[in-house]
């Protein structure tokens, strides 16, 4: 089998780029053929990708890092029967959380042993101010997005301790968002903290923000926090960790194949990259994508 690569070295403070010695290794054991797809940056690697798959020069993809690199792979594979790997190393590794893909050393040799017995999951086809993409777990487009954008602009402090920050400093000036939603095709106008549509049940390190999400019912989940003040919210946040916002009252979730959602251009995030900003037009493609998981 002709499996592609694409590792981001800089994935999880250098995780990225110690797997690649492991993922050699691993596929030569396994009488494998490695075909080196990464870049320098993020685009000119999903291009490879995308090449090698258009192409028919590989038979799985493998990718290594984050939730970002994730994105990568879901965009390059989705829509065709080339299976996906993820090599969780990254911080969030949301994506192989969601595919039951252990987080540990163990990772790598899990992925390879089902690249030939491989399942089939959704996708989510997504449209915002970028144009059309794909991703798996979720699209925001509310306060966490905010947050996202925000620690994102910020060189200092290092890893997930800048979203706490992030939050708080957002929160000085943050005010509910009008959205103007349409719950496959029927129109709905609410105010907000936040709106996010997801695929899988956690985002942002293991904050389970739907529990009861499936990546392969073929349907989605909107999660709404209806307007609060903002002291309530700090409140509210640290629980999603756990999955015990559910029972606030303003908490809500709506299932359908698809929605789309106005807010005055609030920034949008899929799988944790920023990709624009809305409206966003999300649609649930069942069985979109093969993983070797």
């Amino acid at each position: 089998m002709r499996v592609g690569v694409v590792v981001n070295p800089t994935a999880g403070k250098g995780r990225g780029a110690s797997a690649l010695p492991e993922i050699t290794d691993a596929l030569a054991l396994a009488a494998h053929q490695q075909v080196n797809l990464s870049a320098n940056n993020y685009a000119d690697a999903l291009a490879n990708a995308k090449r090698a798959i258009s192409g028919g020069k590989i038979d799985a993809l493998l990718v290594a890092g984050g939730d970002g690199m994730a994105h990568l792979g879901v965009n390059a594979c989705a829509e065709s029967d080339v299976p996906l790997g993820l090599i969780p190393r990254g911080t969030g590794n949301d994506s192989a959380r969601a595919l039951g893909i252990p987080l540990g050393e163990t990772s790598i040799q899990h992925v390879i042993d089902h690249l030939e017995k491989p399942r089939r999951v959704d996708a989510m086809n997504v449209r915002s101010s970028t144009g059309q993409f794909f991703s798996f777990g979720t699209v925001s487009a509310g306060f966490d997005a905010l947050v996202n954008q925000r620690a994102n602009g910020w060189s200092f402090p290092k890893g997930a301790s800048r979203y706490p920050i992030a939050m708080l400093a957002e929160l000085a000036n943050f005010k509910p968002i009008s959205y103007q939603v349409q719950v496959d095709g029927e129109k709905r106008e609410f105010k907000a903290m936040l709106c996010a549509v997801a695929n899988a049940s956690s985002y942002g390190g293991g904050m389970l923000i739907a529990p009861e999400a499936k990546v392969d019912d073929g349907l989605l989940d909107l999660f709404v926090v209806h307007e609060i003040s903002r002291p309530e919210l700090i409140r509210i946040f640290p629980k999603v960790y756990t999955g015990r916002h559910v029972s606030h009252p303003a908490v809500e979730f709506v299932r359908a194949k698809s929605f789309h959602i106005e807010a005055h251009q609030m920034p949008v995030f899929a799988d944790g990259e920023a990709t624009g900003h809305s409206p966003l037009s999300v649609t649930v493609r069942p069985g979109a994508l093969v993983v070797a998981a």
